[in-house]
């Protein structure tokens, strides 16, 4: 996947939201995820410039956990509308292919950069498929972001770890509902049994 493609911004978007809010974020861990979605040379990351990023991160995961594409789309055009400056190409000084920025400038703040390009991406997929281009985790003990480029049924889950954890939890409550309900029967059953008190010779020998 190529670095300034749309799904390579998007990937990198989810990276840099689970890092900035799902994690401890850092100067280290916001370097790491820029490095293995693609970004080269020198990347001068400050402080301020990941507690603006996590500020952008929180607006973006507004966008992941919209109910439907006309939700997320009004999200994503207010993003824009208050984020994006006009489209223009770069190179950045011929250390890359060209490519499409709607941030201010090629030197603009870490996170303007990340917030604009983000929404940039995420609005170009949901035009494509019409439809959220991605979700919230359903496991409770998750909740992360994650990208759905799929054509078929909406993910749920954003890992197969996290969907095999549900699964389980799931059959392991409907066997322990299963064993309750059984138990509960046999007790009855018990009650009743020894409620009516023990026959001897045809007669009741439980009453007086």
């Amino acid at each position: 996947m190529k670095a300034h493609s749309t799904k390579a911004m998007a990937a990198r978007a989810v990276g840099l939201c689970v890092a900035l809010l799902y994690e401890e974020p850092s100067v280290e861990s916001v370097v790491r995820v820029l490095r293995e979605h693609g970004e080269t040379g020198a990347l001068e990351v400050g402080d301020d410039d990941v507690r603006a990023m996590r500020g952008a991160a929180a607006r973006l995961v507004e966008v992941f956990a919209a109910p439907d594409a006309d939700t997320a789309a009004e999200l994503l055009n207010d993003l824009l509308s208050a984020g994006a400056r006009p489209p223009r190409l770069t190179s950045h000084g011929g250390t890359s292919g060209w490519h499409v920025h709607v941030d201010g400038h090629d030197d603009a703040p870490w996170g303007e950069w990340f917030l604009a390009s983000s929404a940039m991406a995420l609005a170009v997929l949901l035009a494509d498929q019409q439809r959220v281009p991605g979700g919230l985790c359903a496991s409770p003990t998750c909740r992360k972001p994650f990208l759905d480029l799929g054509g078929g049924s909406p993910r749920r889950y954003c890992s197969s770890r996290c969907a095999t954890r549900e699964r389980v939890a799931a059959h392991r409550s409907r066997a322990g509902q299963d064993g309750e309900h059984q138990n509960g029967h046999h007790l009855q059953r018990r009650t009743g049994q020894q409620g009516g008190g023990d026959r001897v010779g045809g007669e009741r020998t439980g009453q007086r």
